[in-house]
């Protein structure tokens, strides 16, 4: 019922109405429609707040007159690059961390399927944002590859540090104990995976 100039309105109205029903009228392909749209409950802190699941679609003009570049001397970018490097790795572990707990979703992780489409979107939005991709994902692995599992590089480091403390080798059974229980978590990690990235094909 009323007029609306900008995006920012129409959020402004959903988030204002959480569970109540809006009736909005829309002008799609030349035609006008009127629908009847309940946004969905979310919490943001301890606000509730609707959402319907849409976004303004904007065109590259507009993203290009919102993005900046910034261009760095090599020592300066060096600097920065490391400090991201360090950034990416702390939130990698931050996010694992509460996947552990509970308070992340495992729906949040992703395999190969997932990867691989992002990749594509992100080769598409030019080769700076794949290169960037390239670098979250080689990060992640190298996180995932130290973390003290047995048969990763991390469980290695892990047999080496107690070698050190007790001054001996670890003995053959606690390693084939070791390994199975690396083998096991590494696969219902891969699985879970897999079935969010099935789950996310199958939804859309």
């Amino acid at each position: 019922g009323k007029p609306v100039s900008h995006w920012d309105n129409l959020v402004n109205i959903v988030r204002d109405n959480p569970g109540r029903a809006l009736a909005l009228q829309v002008q799609r392909d030349g035609r006008q429609l009127s629908l009847t749209v309940t946004p969905d409950t979310a919490k943001e802190g301890d606000k509730k707040v609707g959402r319907i699941g849409a976004a303004y679609h904007m065109s590259q003009k507009e993203l290009d007159r919102l993005l900046v570049t910034v261009k760095y001397d090599p020592f300066s970018a060096l600097v920065k690059g490391a400090g991201k490097t360090w950034e990416t790795s702390a939130f990698s572990l931050r996010m694992l961390g509460n996947m552990v707990i509970g308070e992340v979703s495992w729906k949040s992780l992703s395999g190969p399927v997932t990867i691989a489409s992002y990749a594509g979107q992100s080769a598409d939005a030019g080769w700076k944002t794949f290169l960037g991709f390239l670098a979250v994902v080689s990060i992640s692995l190298g996180i995932l590859n130290l973390l003290p599992i047995p048969v990763l590089d991390g469980g290695h480091l892990l047999y080496y540090m107690v070698e050190f403390i007790k001054g001996s080798p670890v003995s053959e059974k606690a390693m084939e104990v070791g390994h199975r229980i690396g083998f096991a978590l590494l696969g219902i990690l891969m699985a879970c995976a897999l079935f969010n990235d099935i789950t996310r094909l199958i939804t859309g």
